[in-house]
């Protein structure tokens, strides 16, 4: 897809994702991909495949986690793994500290660097995709990859 046709929050993504050493390839999709099981329908690929940016609160601070689709994030035990209490931040406050809207956060990109967790689960896949910034895009990486671009801690999260 040319870069020219992306959204702006996408763009911002994609510079993002460049200066950490990815390729930086973003892909639109026709139509949005909310949830993972829109995404991986679309891609066709496992659900367990596809990573989830979700913010979350930890005490009373904001947190990525970055979750494969095939899972739900159990508040109590990963909260203590986290060494804290873990509650899904509000709507408005997921799109004030990533810029972006809800079905499309990225695990990039966002005005500032919120501290990272990444679902070990997704290690079992040799790709993995994620949101682009926006509900229509999307960008392949790795487990590894993941990690490294979001200086994130790999964390069990069921």
């Amino acid at each position: 897809m040319r870069r020219a046709s992306l959204p702006p929050v996408a763009c911002r993504v994609s510079d993002t994702l460049i200066a950490r050493g990815h390729h930086g390839v973003i892909v639109s999709q026709p139509a949005p991909t909310p949830t993972a099981e829109d995404a991986a329908r679309a891609l066709r690929v496992d659900v367990g495949a596809i990573t989830e940016s979700l913010v979350f609160l930890l005490d009373d601070d904001p947190v990525l986690l970055l979750v494969s689709g095939a899972h739900q994030v159990d508040l109590d035990r990963t909260g203590d793994r986290m060494e804290g209490v873990l509650t899904p931040a509000p709507a408005r406050m997921v799109r004030e500290v990533t810029g972006q809207p809800i079905g499309g956060v990225a695990p990039v990109g966002h005005p500032t660097n919120l501290p990272t967790w990444v679902d070990n689960a997704l290690s079992g896949h040799r790709e993995v995709w994620a949101a682009g910034g926006h509900p229509n895009t999307v960008f392949r990486t790795s487990f590894r990859e993941l990690v490294r671009i979001t200086a994130g801690l790999p964390i069990d999260v069921d």
